[in-house]
């Protein structure tokens, strides 16, 4: 099974860059996993949030697979914690599926659509973070829970 991480509109930051950079690196080492950043919507005039969605949404389902789970981050899904986002990619593996694709949508959130493509909605806090720091936060959490999956003692269990 491969992983996937999908996000809309491109990092912006060095050092968002290079912390992502160096997670996803770390990653490859663990699993096949590969990212892809789909291209902020632009125009002339500016789009409402609804439309803004509906847009990005359209431009991510063109790029799913039929057969992709697609799991979405969102604020309002389900919390995690780190041994448990670790269990859940190891059943997922063990489903047969080739890929597993998680998208962090555009910063006004998921349209319905993605919300019902979705078979999985994960939020990473009650808390809410900046859009572009939430994939740095999303790719650390992900091989944290690569090196729960091979008792590396990167991750400290209190």
């Amino acid at each position: 099974m491969k992983l996937r991480l999908m996000m809309v509109g491109k990092t912006e930051g060095e050092w968002l860059i290079r912390g992502c950079e160096q997670y996803q690196r770390r990653l490859r080492h663990y699993w096949p996993f590969e990212t892809e950043v789909i291209p902020d919507i632009r125009v002339k005039g500016k789009y409402l949030p609804e439309t803004l969605r509906k847009k990005e949404a359209e431009a991510v389902l063109a790029r799913l697979a039929p057969d992709d789970r697609l799991v979405l981050l969102d604020e309002k899904g389900n919390h995690l914690s780190s041994i448990e986002l670790a269990a859940f990619i190891e059943k997922e593996s063990h489903q047969g599926y080739k890929q597993v694709v998680f998208l962090i949508a555009g910063a006004f959130g998921a349209d319905d659509s993605l919300k019902s493509r979705a078979f999985f909605s994960l939020s990473l806090s009650k808390m809410t973070f900046p859009h572009q720091l939430v994939r740095l936060i999303f790719l650390e959490q992900l091989y944290r829970a690569m090196s729960i999956l091979r008792n590396e003692p990167y991750h400290n269990e209190g």
